[in-house]
């Protein structure tokens, strides 16, 4: 099975994810600086919400890059992943609102949470499929990042209770892990090029 439509379908559902986040960001009432500052709590989780779109869309491009075939496991995996990432938008306008109070802030890690998790379920679909000899596979090895960040989302969810701003420090320093861009996979694909062009000079 091909991967075009799992790619077209994605790509268009995180799309959708960003414009119903950016809708939920209202018209400040008045012509000032003033009129601003009550709308600062919700671009500020509109803009952490927004990286980490973003870095999903990302790594999800560079996997499906070495992904030669899908499987149904893959495509009920991808589902799930996009089901999670689909709830963002609603805990970013819940902790925006709220001005990061404790409750929304921790249901707030529950997606990213959740969201990580079927990351990896995602990839051991892949795997499944392709073998642990394929290009992903090589490229993943020991992804102490994936492990951390889980780690991470599990502290941050109880820790709002006690103190919002160590969840939100704690999202905040998820995203930047991940903002930095990851180049396993375009090493492995370059590699991999590297000796075909070689036997296309020699032929």
């Amino acid at each position: 099975m091909g991967k075009s439509r799992l790619e077209a379908f994605s790509d268009g559902v995180l799309a959708i994810i960003i414009t119903i986040m950016v809708l939920e960001l209202k018209v400040p009432h008045g012509d000032s600086m003033e009129a601003i500052r009550p709308m600062l709590p919700h671009f500020l989780s509109y803009v952490l919400s927004f990286i980490y779109i973003g870095i999903y869309w990302n790594n999800h491009h560079h996997m499906l890059h070495v992904t030669d075939t899908v499987s149904g496991g893959i495509l009920w995996a991808n589902l799930h992943l996009l089901f999670w990432l689909s709830l963002i938008p609603v805990a970013t306008a819940w902790m925006g609102e709220s001005h990061f109070a404790p409750t929304p802030t921790a249901v707030y890690g529950i997606p990213l949470l959740m969201a990580a998790m079927a990351w990896r379920l995602l990839e051991r679909a892949i795997l499944a499929t392709h073998g642990e000899q394929s290009l992903l596979a090589r490229a993943i090895g020991h992804n102490l990042k994936e492990t951390l960040s889980t780690v991470l989302y599990v502290a941050a969810v109880p820790l709002a209770f006690f103190q919002a701003w160590i969840s939100c420090a704690i999202y905040a320093g998820v995203a930047l892990m991940w903002l930095v861009p990851d180049r396993r996979i375009e090493r492995v694909v370059q590699h991999r090029k590297g000796p075909e062009r070689h036997g296309q000079r020699d032929a």
